[in-house]
């Protein structure tokens, strides 16, 4: 077993010696979308109240992407960010490469996990990785970050929340991505691209307790509120639904487009999926007890991730090559308004 190379920098409120690596501190108290911006390596916070925008540097780079001056960073390419249980940090992947076009080329290079003060925007801890990652997750305790390593013997890592030492490395599929958790706690799921099969894990005895065939090249198991994970396939074009009573596929939507995201909005009872590398977000509803294409709204180029607001009444979609997170009337199907952000904005958490 190749041996994890891990190391990490406690970041606490030290400013750098120069204007261009400072990061000022913040005071984050309202209601707030934090959007990941992979190709500005920064955090725009957007205050859900009146839509202004703080922006949390992650990098100590300088304009035009280059290193500052007696720079070290090598933060690149930011991912997927969540938020811890009590709302207090953020968890981001960085797998130092633009997922934004595609997983192709990745074990090249290393990744790592940064965790942010919400609140303040300080960088609290940087720990590196030998491979790439697609996302970092708090559990659904708060105790244990995990991630995954990007690589063909797939590894799902569990590290101490606390201190950031690794307690466990637990063998999956092919080239894992995203690694989710069901909303009833009990499970981790990791999607495995290179195997088409979803691994689910046991939270408590970190064993893999059965894998589950879903399709073609699966990205992420996205948390339903509905007791399901909803997987999207994006060369099967097509979302697989597991059911985590049963562990069991209990239905395959066919698409006829490339996923980029599924999310469960309770309230409407839809499930609204982004069409990768377009500008449209397509929303189902039930029909006959299966899920049937009911419309699309346009929101961006390359819409992306997509979060609802508490009340499942507002949308918050990250379009990444259009510079925009775009909000939407959920229940109406329309575009309020678009919010400029960074540069290829994927991943988007909301703290209420």
């Amino acid at each position: 077993m190749k041996k994890i190379i891990i190391s990490i920098a406690i970041m606490g409120l030290i400013l750098s010696c120069s204007n261009d690596e400072m990061q000022p501190i913040l005071n984050i108290s309202s209601p707030s979308a934090y959007v990941i911006n992979g190709e500005s390596t920064t955090i725009s916070v957007i205050d859900l109240a009146n839509y202004e925008i703080n922006t949390i540097k992650l990098s100590n780079k300088s304009g035009g992407g280059h290193l500052s001056h007696n720079s070290s960073d090598d933060i690149q390419f930011p991912h997927h960010i969540y938020l811890s249980p009590d709302g207090t940090k953020l968890s981001i992947g960085v797998p130092g490469v633009d997922l934004t076009e595609g997983h192709s080329g990745v074990h090249e290079t290393k990744g790592k996990i940064l965790i942010v003060d919400a609140k303040t925007g300080q960088t609290l801890s940087k720990t590196d990785l030998d491979k790439p990652n697609h996302n970092s997750i708090f559990s659904p305790d708060g105790k244990e970050i995990w991630t995954t390593l990007m690589q063909h013997d797939g590894k799902t890592l569990v590290f101490d929340a606390q201190n950031m030492t690794l307690k466990n490395m637990i063998a999956v599929g092919n080239d894992p991505a995203e690694v989710t958790f069901s909303s009833n706690g009990k499970y981790a799921f990791t999607a495995n691209g290179g195997s088409n099969s979803v691994s689910v894990i046991d939270i408590q005895t970190k064993k893999v307790i059965k894998t589950i065939a879903v399709g073609n090249e699966p990205v992420g198991a996205w948390t339903g509120s509905d007791g399901n994970m909803y997987v999207d396939n994006e060369i099967g074009k097509s979302v697989s639904i597991i059911n985590v009573d049963k562990l069991e596929i209990v239905e395959t939507v066919d698409l006829g487009f490339t996923p980029g995201y599924v999310a469960y909005n309770q309230s409407l009872n839809e499930m609204w999926v982004s069409n990768a590398g377009q500008s449209f977000v397509y929303y189902f509803t039930r029909e006959n007890n299966k899920w049937k294409k009911a419309g699309s709204i346009q929101t961006g180029l390359d819409a992306h991730a997509i979060a609802f607001s508490k009340d499942g009444k507002l949308a918050y979609v990250t379009n990444q090559k259009n510079l925009t997170v775009s909000i939407v009337d959920a229940a109406n199907h329309t575009k309020i308004k678009d919010i400029q952000v960074g540069q290829k904005p994927n991943g988007i958490v909301i703290k209420n």
